[in-house]
């Protein structure tokens, strides 16, 4: 007898789990209930169908229920939801959104898909705010835009929130965004975001940091601070919460973060419930403890597991890095694994190192400047995380970080990665292969480095502070209490530093590693500025305070 395989809710996860299953089971009997209009769709680009860059809403549908017919024999039932589990009964009740009609489905195997919610907290007037996460909350707010809104304001800074922000400059609205943290897109580290935020507030965005809503009135939103924002328009976008409230009603396990409880082959604590995407906790490839990463390509991955071990295949559980990218007007930004923050938070020992490439050969025209972060262990090079920002090239370098960390390579070992090189698309060195180098170089004791947030400490103590950069460079803006001796020179003027101790700096870090090297075989004990000037404007600009 064919098996009987319900899915509840579709998209990445759901819709991953029936058609994999269809390919490796031509009998098994396989419904997906999805309480939504559309059962597979493009829920990455809302945004953009919001700001006009993806004209007709048929584009953002990936398959129908029609075509998934055709193609799989899916049963797809839309416009459904399902109230109720009974595990014993293997069966579930759902219910028409439309009608209310209810009706009761057995199963020999049930997966549950249904994603994340997003937050709503108990702010006076919350019920006016948009939220954007199935197609029909990106009609509505495109139906919002045919009223030529003049103000809207956009809660939160995170990667919803800063697309959406783009997204409604491009309609001709201006845009406020607010966020309570004290920087943009919180899984980056603060010297990184600012540099996000400095191309918000050159495009014209309100940025508002350190700031909370108190009340949403009409066309206003109300600051605890007091002050009264114009807002034709209002989106929140604050992040989002598993929907567990079904498994919760079967009895099901959740996790420590509020997630649902899986294992390996990703089944609850029920064997005949499996559970996928978003409200599932998935272990972190760092900690290796659960948490809540709310991303695609993650759902896709364990649909299709899920198929795999339902059909009587092997399937296995691959913990997340949290890999993930964001355009937000002409700078991406991109990271993967912790940030500096959350390591620190967590007590793990770590190194950050900086650097500032450019995207491609600089005698090739178009070089653009990137800016890298990477983060590993500094016993035995274990990469913990990287960031990178910049106009182009950013998603290539991170996807080639999160490929080595996938593979558990250490990070000086990115050196020896083999890369395509020719002069439109890298350098010969790639900026990958720089951060190799350069961790190798700290690894191996070459080259010791200072942070920005050492560096007024060490000055402190009497370390003598020395700009390598040209003379002209230097004019043109220096850290306070550095003096200028020029790469170039430096081997003549000597005798001003005596035997150190010394810490360098130049632009981006290279020119300051050489001239860490020279000193220190001349005897005197010297460090270079991790990231040179530019990582340390940035620091200094990320800590001074936002408005």
């Amino acid at each position: 007898m064919p098996q009987r395989v319900v899915i509840v809710g579709g998209v990445a996860g759901g819709m991953s789990a029936a058609t994999r299953l269809r390919r490796l089971d031509a009998e098994a009997s396989i419904v997906v209930l999805e309480r939504s209009g559309h059962v597979s769709f493009a829920n990455c680009g809302l945004p953009y169908y919001v700001g006009g860059v993806i004209e007709e809403e048929e584009d953002l549908t990936l398959q129908t229920p029609r075509s998934l017919l055709d193609r799989f024999r899916l049963d797809i039932r839309l416009e459904v939801e399902v109230v109720s589990i009974d595990r014993t009964a293997h069966t579930v009740t759902a219910r028409s959104t439309l009608t209310g009609q209810q009706s009761v489905l057995g199963f020999d195997k049930l997966v549950l898909s249904m994603g994340a919610a997003p937050v709503r907290p108990p702010i006076p007037g919350y019920e006016r705010v948009r939220t954007l996460r199935t197609v029909e909350d990106a009609v509505h707010l495109a139906e919002d835009l045919e009223t030529a809104p003049v103000d809207a304001v956009v809660i939160g800074a995170g990667f919803i929130g800063l697309e959406m922000a783009e997204n409604l400059v491009a309609q001709g609205v201006g845009v406020t965004v607010i966020e309570a943290a004290s920087q943009v897109l919180p899984p980056l580290d603060p010297e990184m975001a600012v540099l996000v935020q400095d191309e918000l507030i050159a495009q014209g965005v309100d940025l508002r940091l350190r700031a909370k809503v108190a009340a949403i009135g009409n066309r206003t939103v109300t600051l605890e601070d007091g002050r009264v924002l114009p807002a034709d328009l209002v989106v929140g976008a604050i992040g989002v919460r598993p929907e567990v409230g079904l498994a919760e009603g079967a009895g099901l396990r959740l996790g420590p973060q509020g997630g649902i409880a899986v294992n390996e082959a990703n089944q609850t604590s029920d064997p005949y419930i499996y559970a996928v995407g978003d409200a599932v906790e998935k272990p972190d490839a760092i900690s290796h403890a659960t948490s809540l990463i709310a991303l695609a390509n993650v759902a896709n991955r364990q649909g299709r597991r899920v198929a795999d071990h339902i059909a009587g295949r092997p399937s296995h559980l691959v913990p997340s890095l949290g890999t993930a990218i964001v355009k937000v007007f002409n700078v991406v930004a991109a990271t993967v694994g912790w940030n500096e923050q959350r390591l620190r938070a967590a007590g793990r020992p770590y190194r950050a190192i900086h650097s500032h490439p450019f995207d491609h050969a600089t005698y090739y025209p178009g070089a653009a400047r990137m800016s890298m972060k990477l983060l590993f262990d500094p016993a035995n090079g274990t990469l913990l995380g990287a960031q990178v920002v910049g106009a182009s090239g950013v998603d290539k370098r991170i996807d080639v970080i999160a490929t080595a960390m996938a593979a558990g390579l250490p990070a000086e070992r990115l050196a020896d990665l083999e890369l395509a090189y020719a002069p439109p698309f890298s350098s010969a060195k790639d900026p990958v292969n720089q951060l190799g180098y350069m961790a190798e170089n700290v690894l191996n004791r070459d080259c010791d480095v200072v942070s920005p947030d050492d560096l007024e400490d060490l000055v402190g103590q009497g370390w003598l502070l020395v700009d390598v950069r040209t003379e002209k460079e230097h004019a043109e803006g220096a850290i306070p209490a550095a003096i200028n001796l020029p790469l170039d020179q430096l081997r003549d003027q000597l005798d001003l530093l005596g035997q150190g101790p010394v810490v360098v700096y130049c632009e981006a870090g290279q020119r300051g590693h050489t001239a860490t090297a020279l000193l220190q075989e001349m005897g005197v004990r010297t460090r270079n500025l991790d990231g040179g000037y530019r990582t340390w404007t940035a620091w200094v600009h990320a800590h001074s305070g936002n408005r």
